[in-house]
């Protein structure tokens, strides 16, 4: 088994547990970022009470409306950009080696490097799954409660309001959000939003130039005090780490927002405000009629679930890796015991 395929694997394992702990918050997350009654903005409420809400109006299972496509999506994606990753990374490293060898660089990864591998990996697997998170999107976004003047919107309902059995639509499922999408834009209105997305591959390359810079301002500041120690801590790393990972997101947050307005069901009849042909006009409209405050909708319900994700799925994925490869070095171990001499 290459190398490759066993990071690919052990990323999707990682993500699929990643996502099942943090879904709850996906789906609020997703909602909050959607938004666009203004009147049901006024009277927002935080995390957990939007939590509350939608299990008291619409049940537990909306919590995890959409999960079925989004542990496809998260093993799909994470599985295709560590595979690739791999193998870009193993092309990168022959030829440092290559360059070392005629006496050009040390043969290892340069930092731009790194980045292209990165970003080359992140490319394809927006390309390649972006319908998947488009079916997801709409999965989360559906409430059970409707309008019965214009189909597709969400009716506000404050929490001491009671919801008549009648109102609530007919089960929504997998089947239904792929039929939805297509009947609106054909096949590309699954590659809806995948502009912002591929901008957002950026979102690593910021948090690795923040943290680098941060660094070396750190270790220039202790190398100019009376110690003479310019030694970085396992607490400063996490906190540095911390610190760009969140100076990252508010860069390109709001390129998630646009993705998920455009991902979302578009109101055809109705106000057209909420209607969005593109994403330019998203952005504009967004502008325009909710200020730049609306692309920064559920940010701090974002970061939540990034930082708790993500520390889950590298803990995992680093474990199923150790495993895989003890794995198969033992295998090969009795594989040559058990040769005749």
């Amino acid at each position: 088994m290459s190398d490759a395929l066993i990071n690919g694997l052990a990323g999707a394992g990682g993500g699929i547990i990643a996502q099942l702990i943090t879904y709850p918050l996906q789906t609020v997350n997703t909602r909050q970022q959607t938004e666009r009654d203004l009147k049901k903005e006024k009277r927002k409420h935080g995390t957990i009470k939007q939590m509350c809400q939608v299990v008291k109006q619409e049940g537990w299972g909306r919590l995890y409306g959409g999960l079925a496509p989004s542990l496809a999506g998260t093993a799909a994606s994470q599985g295709v950009y560590y595979y690739f990753y791999q193998i870009f990374r193993n092309k990168a490293e022959a030829a440092s080696l290559e360059r070392m060898k005629i006496g050009i660089g040390d043969g290892s990864v340069g930092m731009l490097s790194s980045l292209l591998v990165a970003a080359l990996s992140g490319c394809l697997n927006v390309l390649l799954t972006n319908p998947i998170w488009v079916v997801v999107t709409r999965m989360q976004t559906h409430s059970k409660i409707s309008k019965k003047s214009h189909p597709g919107q969400t009716l506000s309902v404050t929490p001491d309001e009671t919801i008549p059995a009648a109102s609530e639509l007919p089960p929504y499922g997998t089947s239904h959000a792929i039929q939805e999408v297509f009947d609106e834009a054909g096949v590309r209105g699954f590659w809806k939003g995948v502009f912002p997305t591929l901008i957002m591959v950026s979102n690593p390359s910021m948090q690795f130039m923040l943290y680098e810079t941060m660094l070396k301002r750190l270790k220039k500041k202790r190398a100019l005090s009376k110690k003479g120690n310019n030694g970085v801590t396992a607490l400063e790393i996490f906190l540095l780490g911390a610190l760009a990972k969140l100076g990252a997101t508010v860069v390109t947050y709001p390129l998630l927002v646009v993705k998920s307005r455009l991902q979302a069901k578009q109101v055809s009849t109705g106000d057209k405000r909420h209607h969005y042909k593109g994403t330019l006009d998203a952005i504009l409209k967004m502008i325009r009629y909710e200020g730049f405050n609306g692309f920064y909708k559920g940010m701090s319900t974002k970061i939540v679930q990034s930082v708790l994700a993500a520390a889950v799925l590298f803990m995992i994925k680093e474990e199923l890796v150790r495993g895989a490869r003890l794995l198969l070095s033992k295998d090969a171990i009795n594989a040559v015991k058990s040769k005749p001499p």
